[in-house]
Order: structure tokens, then sequence, then C-alpha cells
């Protein structure tokens, strides 16, 4: 690490601790030639995450868009947004784990889909609307009753 006020090239560690639970490693530094002292931060940089919509376009994963669908379908439900968060933190991890930089908006709808189905059937539903883009009611009532049978098996 070169020092930022001599441009030394050699310094040493004189401490390391984590932070931001783990995520982070925070260095104090000393530079052997001129003396000084200061800080550096090291992050894991992460590769975006593109996701494929329906009409072949690519953007960026965006876990507050996914936050605020989500959000919506959970209007006037019993969750938190302490839970909201931690189903969008989760399927965030996924799918950084599967190791994928590409995944088609239909894995992540699913995904959501299944998380919600446990947490609150309401919110499932309505997502589920959306999100399959029901055309009439007779769709609406084929997924309640998947829903249902889903229900009693388990």
């Amino acid at each position: 690490m070169k020092c930022p006020f001599c441009n030394y090239t050699d310094t040493k560690v004189i401490d390391s601790r984590a932070q931001d639970e783990n995520t982070v490693i925070r260095r104090r530094r000393l530079c052997e030639s001129c003396g000084k002292r200061f800080t550096t931060y090291e992050r894991i940089d992460m590769i975006p995450i593109t996701v494929i919509k329906r009409d072949g376009t690519r953007e960026i994963f965006d876990k507050n868009k996914l936050v605020g669908g989500i959000m919506k379908s959970c209007n006037k439900r019993p969750v938190t947004a302490k839970q909201i968060e931690e189903l969008v933190d989760d399927i965030e991890n996924t799918l950084m784990g599967n190791g994928e930089r590409e995944v088609d908006s239909k894995v992540v709808g699913n995904m959501v889909m299944d998380r919600l189905k446990d947490l609150d059937e309401v919110a499932y539903v309505r997502f589920a609307s959306v999100y399959r883009q029901f055309k009439d009611i007779n769709t609406f009532i084929d997924e309640l009753e998947k829903l249902l049978i889903e229900k009693k098996q388990g």
C-alpha cells in the first residue's frame, strides 16, 4: 500500500478490525518512511447481477425495486418491513450464491412468490396477480385453488 503522504510504497499494518458485520476490514497502517499513520478499508467488490426482462431487455438487479413491489403486495397486511427486508436479502443472497451474473426475471418472480406464500397468502395472491398478469377472474380463481390444494397437502 502506497503512503498518501510521501508516496513511499512500503507500509506496515499495525491494526486490523472487522466492521459492518464482517463485510469490511478496517486497517491502520504505518508508513515506514515518514512515520505517518493512515486508515484503509477493504471491501468485497461485487459484480452486479443483470436481470433479463420478459421483453429481452436487461437491467441491473435493483433490490429497492423488489422491496417496493413486495411492499405493495403486503399493503395493510400483518407483514413487517423487517420481514420484507429479510425476504429480499434472502433472494439477493441466493442469486449471488448461484454464481450466475444474469438471471431471468421469471426466476426472481418465482423466488418472491415462493417466499411470500409462506409469509402471507394474501400478499402472495396480490403479487401473483400482477406478476403472472391475470387476465380474468378465472385465472385468479385457478391460483387460489392451487393455493388451497397446497395448503391441504402440507
